[in-house]
């Protein structure tokens, strides 16, 4: 059992809107008595028979934002602009939600928010020692709370912008077609600034996999303590069996729809088997960037499915045979832990940053970057050696649960409260 933390090692976590890693973050701080305080946009706290009379997508937003419930303690909430781009983003109004200059845009949402936690931070009330901040959200908190003497840890979730960018821009110029699935290109030279005054003002940068902290510029590496702290896995399922020789094996796709996941390239190898596809049934989840006919127009058959609930996603993992994830950049693929943890074998690359979780050729195979002849060369095997699957499958469960979410939070805390550090 932790003993209570002190105010010297109590630590104020912040994201405007929340997500898994988050949430699993507040939920371990809490129990170890390490929060003081958690703060988000909006905290849906309204009773589940109420979540019944709203539509479905509505009441599916708002239930993932339920974060005093999810992590059974009080939150603290700026919720009025997050709460307009919600209602913007429902009514097609474009011009306020446009990326970056929108009135209503997640990033104007993000810098609000940081900005009234600086001003929490500065007026000196809060009992800490720490901020916890993430990428895009955390650049004045940072100030204020170096303006304290306090320890700025910085979470960043994928590999550092000129990596990512140099990356997508040369996508472009391979897959024009696939341009406009890009995003990250479209970043403005203000926002760039910004992440690295976040970087610049962090005393601990958190990263998902060594593909990301590998890919920190030197200088920010030289005084700052990286730390690469591996996300959590789900439960497993169910021992997987081989695979049905009598059926198409069935290869699953999880994730936006853009070339930054690899998709262009999975397509290509799906051409590239020729009659071999035959056996071989593509399953994509996830959310289009592009109206699906742009997707079918690439000539190759797949079986959509529209993305859902977390236990959902899982279920239909179960029903497929092996993953595929072919990712250009990433920082780590929470989806490979999540299909492996289901018993599917994964085929990625070394960018998702799933490197450490994946062994080639035993509970996967890590294929290139840009090859879609390798990624049909290992869906080729797989449909061919469905005896060894079972196996691999097996590997994939045992390998998944080596990651837990205790040992995310842990050993961010270690570095947070452990280790000397200089703020």
């Amino acid at each position: 059992m932790t003993s209570p933390a002190t105010a010297r090692d109590r630590v104020v976590l912040m994201h405007p809107t929340g997500n898994q890693f988050f949430r699993n973050l507040a939920q371990a701080w809490r129990r170890d008595g390490r929060l003081a305080e958690v703060a988000t946009c909006l905290d849906w706290r309204a009773p589940a028979w109420f979540d019944r009379l709203l539509p479905r997508g509505m009441a599916a937003e708002l239930s993932r934002r339920a974060l005093s419930r999810d992590t059974a303690g009080p939150v603290v909430t700026h919720p009025w602009r997050e709460a307009a781009r919600l209602a913007a983003s429902r009514l097609s109004a474009r011009a306020l939600v446009r990326h970056e200059t929108g009135a209503l845009s997640v990033d104007a949402v993000y810098r609000g928010f940081d900005a009234w936690m600086a001003r929490r931070i500065e007026r000196g009330r809060i009992a800490a020692s720490a901020v916890y901040a993430y990428e895009d959200g955390a650049a004045d908190s940072f100030a204020a709370a170096a303006a304290r003497g306090w320890l700025r840890g910085y979470d960043l979730p994928i590999a550092h912008w000129r990596t990512s960018r140099r990356l997508l821009e040369e996508e472009a110029r391979r897959w024009p077609d696939w341009a406009p699935t890009l995003l990250g290109p479209q970043d403005s030279a203000e926002k760039l600034a910004r992440k690295d005054r976040e970087l610049s003002l962090a005393t601990h940068i958190v990263c998902p996999s060594e593909f990301v902290a590998a890919s920190l510029p030197a200088n920010v590496r030289k005084d700052r303590r990286v730390i690469v702290a591996p996300f959590g896995s789900p439960p497993c399922g169910p021992e997987r069996r081989a695979p049905d020789a009598a059926r198409p094996l069935r290869v699953l796709f999880a994730g936006t729809m853009t070339q930054r996941k690899g998709l262009a390239d999975l397509f290509a190898a799906m051409r590239e088997l020729g009659t071999r596809a035959a056996a071989v049934e593509l399953v994509v989840i996830g959310s289009p960037v592009l109206p699906l006919e742009f997707y079918r127009a690439v000539g190759v058959r797949f079986t959509y499915e529209a993305t859902r609930p977390h236990a959902a996603v899982l279920e239909l993992m179960r029903t497929c045979d092996v993953l595929c994830l072919p990712s250009i950049v990433e920082g780590r693929a929470l989806v490979v832990q999540e299909a492996m943890s289901q018993g599917l074998p994964a085929i990625v690359t070394a960018n998702t940053g799933a490197s450490d979780v994946v062994e080639d050729g035993a509970s996967g195979f890590i294929v290139p970057i840009r090859a879609p002849g390798e990624i049909a060369r290992r869906l080729a095997w797989c449909a061919e050696n469905r005896a060894q699957l079972g196996e691999m499958g097996r590997a994939a469960q045992a390998a998944s649960v080596r990651f837990s979410w205790a040992n995310h939070a842990a050993t961010i805390s270690s570095a947070l409260f452990s280790e000397p550090s200089n703020p």
